[in-house]
Order: C-alpha cells, then structure tokens, then sequence
C-alpha cells in the first residue's frame, strides 16, 4: 500500500510574507487590510491566517497585483557580469543588488555558492538553501568547476600535464591541487576544469606555469550549463531537477 503525500506546511500569512521581504508583519498586515493580498482570486482579510505552502503558491497567489515570490527554499543561477562582488563586505556593486530589493530581507537569507572575483563573469549559484550549498561546496561532493580562461601569452603546450598531474603546488601553499583537465581552445584561450575552490585558483594556476589570465568566465558547474541565452546580470530560479543537476 502507497504511502500518502506528505501534507504540505502551514505557515501565518504574516510571517510567510514577511520573511519573504515584502515588508514588516505590521506592513504586511496594512497590506491586507487594504485587499492587495490575493489566493485563488479571493481577497485575504486576515493576516494571521494559516496558508498552505505548496509549491503552487506563486501561481496561486498575488501580492501588490504581482505574482507571489518564490518561498524558500529558493536557488538562483545568475550570469555574473564583470566589476560585481559577491559578498556584502567588499566595496562595490554587488549580485545581490541585480535581484529584486525585498529579496535582501528574505529569511533565511540569500547566500552565494562560492564566490567569483570581481573580475570573474559566468556561471553564479545563489541560494537560502544552506543543505544544498553545503552539498555542493563540499570536498566529497567532487562537484567540477569549469572555466574558460583568455591568456596573455600563448599556451607552450606543456600546461595540460602539469595540472593533470596532481602534484601542483601553489605558491604560498603546502597541498598538492587536486588533477584539474585542460582543454587548449585556442593559442591563449583554454577551458580549464578543476574540483577545488581554492583562492583565485584558476588565476594562480595559470601564473604557476609561467602565464597571466586576462579575462576568466565560468560557464558550468557540475552538470549544469550557464544557459547561452541569458544576458550578464540576469537570473533564473532553479527547479529541483535543474539543482539535481549539479551533481551529475
């Protein structure tokens, strides 16, 4: 006999809406005094109200006439452009800046997967989901980064054995780099796919033989494309098979 479907979680409409960023429990309460929240074509009235959180909600129900935000857990890619930080602690534009605003007093809060340095575009995971980054970022998850690299001199043609040898060692650092695959594109442009997530790893490697990376892009994790058809500085939400797909 098949077990039933788990029944989904309720949730106080105020503080659903209020962890989401769309204002204080006392706004979020004013908001539904004055009928802008809406489920299933019905005006809600009461703010503490018990709502099912079904993954249909952003369908279902609108807020300010706009469609419901996605709740949490919520995981974003992005196409990280060039000159944006990813932390709130560095000077500068950052990613977070390039979602809507609410989405900075979402709880829990929104969080990047890794970080790509300032001058570092492509492939950027953003997430509430603090399971799912621990997963991904994890040594025993082995989740591969790859990268294309835009060098200032050309490839010798003795790179590709030296970082797939496994004996690396960084300057500064005393622990061989994982084996990472080096696929030549170019005279002075190169995919580069490494495992680990040291400090400007790809940059340090490449100085490590004697070059000096002039642009870097990051345009997969794991199984997971950066999608051709989205712009720097745009986002999408990720389904669960999308996420899974990281790990394929």
């Amino acid at each position: 006999m098949s077990k039933a479907p788990p029944k989904a979680p309720m949730v106080r409409l105020d503080r659903l809406l209020a962890n989401m960023g769309y204002g204080s429990r006392r706004e979020v309460a004013d908001l539904v005094r004055h009928r802008q929240v809406v489920l299933d074509g019905v005006e809600l009235r009461d703010a503490g109200a018990r709502i099912a959180l079904t993954a249909d909600l952003p369908q279902r129900m609108s807020v300010v006439g706009q469609p419901l935000d996605p709740p949490a857990p919520l995981t974003i890619l992005m196409h990280k452009p060039l000159d944006v930080v990813c932390s709130h602690r560095e000077t500068g534009r950052s990613v977070y800046e390039l979602l809507p605003k609410r989405w900075r007093a979402r709880m829990p809060a929104l969080s990047t997967i890794g970080r790509l340095d300032k001058d570092t575009t492509g492939l950027l995971l953003i997430t509430d989901d603090g399971p799912f980054l621990h997963r991904v970022i994890s040594p025993r998850a082995n989740v591969a980064k790859r990268y294309v690299a835009t060098l200032d001199r050309p490839l010798t043609g003795g790179e590709g054995e030296v970082f797939a040898a496994g004996s690396l060692i960084l300057e500064g650092e005393s622990d061989p780099l994982a084996p990472a695959v080096l696929e030549p594109l170019g005279e002075r442009e190169a995919r580069l796919t490494i495992t680990e997530g040291r400090y400007h790893q790809v940059r340090r490697m490449f100085a490590a033989v004697g070059n000096h990376v002039s642009a870097l892009h990051r345009d997969r994790i794991g199984g997971l494309d950066l999608p051709a058809d989205l712009e720097p500085g745009g986002w999408r939400v990720l389904s669960t098979d999308q996420q899974a797909a990281v790990f394929s």
